[in-house]
């Protein structure tokens, strides 16, 4: 006689077992939504930018402004007003504008950086120098402009403004100054000491260690004040007493009453201070790859 054993029945359905399903399938949808490229996050905020400026041109702003025209043209008309004054125009305008604003930055760099040094192999003047930035700082362009004007006095025809020159220097000297210091001062203490064992001094210090890990901060202080170097040449050119530049562009075209030209002429100094930060971007990316996470540049 064979005795037959019952089968064990299976044990019920946990109640969780439905939860952690849709739990589970949530968490696969939200891995396979990847994250939108830097590109396409900065194309959709630039498009919706010129969405809400067509419509309210368009709109609200339509009638605002000096001789019957918008005070904000529309996208559209500023675009046509850029093509009708052809690149020429701008070119023989911007060269000027760049070519001051270039000297000035290289100037005031220049000056930002040796400071900085001088602050590192003798601490004694950190207060004056860092007081000197400060005030540099604080200083109003528009009002010191006239003075540097009547100083240099008035460039000759075609050739860049040393007014303007002076201050895209001023415009960049501080950020450079704090910037490179702060970098200086970010050096491994350990690295520091090794070289003071083997008999090293400050400058020893400075040329062997701290220039090195200073090279993340400095790039980024001169990526922050290449659009000032800009910005303070066209500042310059309202007082510099220049025939050519962005700046008596600007000037010209509000005094005619040519809006869009006005806006046409602001749009291209933003692109031209925006190809100058992103360059500079480039090169600390290929120069201190260590800083970005990234090998060789190449993310």
């Amino acid at each position: 006689m064979t005795t037959t054993t019952p089968a064990t029945p299976a044990p019920p359905a946990s109640p969780a077992g439905p939860a952690e399903g849709r739990r589970s399938r949530r968490a696969g949808r939200t891995a396979d939504r990847r994250p939108l490229p830097r590109w396409a996050i900065g194309a959709i905020g630039v498009l919706a930018t010129l969405a809400v400026w067509w419509i309210l041109a368009a709109t609200l702003l339509s009638g605002v402004g000096a001789a019957g025209g918008g005070a904000i043209p529309t996208p559209g008309a500023i675009l046509a007003q850029l093509v009708a004054d052809g690149p020429v125009y701008y070119a023989r305008n911007a060269s000027v504008t760049l070519a001051e604003a270039g000297l000035g930055y290289l100037g005031g760099n220049a000056l930002a950086l040796l400071l900085a040094g001088l602050v590192m192999v003798v601490p004694a003047l950190e207060r004056v120098i860092t007081q000197l930035g400060v005030v540099s700082y604080c200083l109003p362009l528009v009002a010191i402009g006239p003075i540097v004007f009547i100083v240099l006095g008035p460039p000759e025809s075609g050739a860049p403004s040393g007014t303007a020159v002076v201050l895209a220097g001023l415009s960049v000297f501080f950020t450079t100054l704090v910037g490179s210091i702060m970098g200086l001062r970010a050096a491994d203490r350990s690295a520091l000491d090794v070289v003071t064992v083997y008999g090293g001094t400050r400058l020893t210090q400075l040329r062997k260690v701290q220039i090195v890990a200073a090279l993340p901060g400095v790039l980024t202080s001169l990526r922050i004040a290449a659009p000032g170097a800009l910005l303070g040449a066209v500042l310059g050119e309202y007082v510099g007493g220049v025939d050519r530049g962005l700046g008596p562009a600007m000037v010209n075209a509000q005094q005619s009453l040519e809006i869009e030209r006005v806006w046409g002429v602001a749009i291209v100094c933003g692109l031209l201070a925006g190809a100058a930060f992103a360059l500079l971007a480039l090169v600390a990316r290929v120069v201190t790859p260590w800083s970005t996470g990234t090998e060789g540049g190449r993310s």
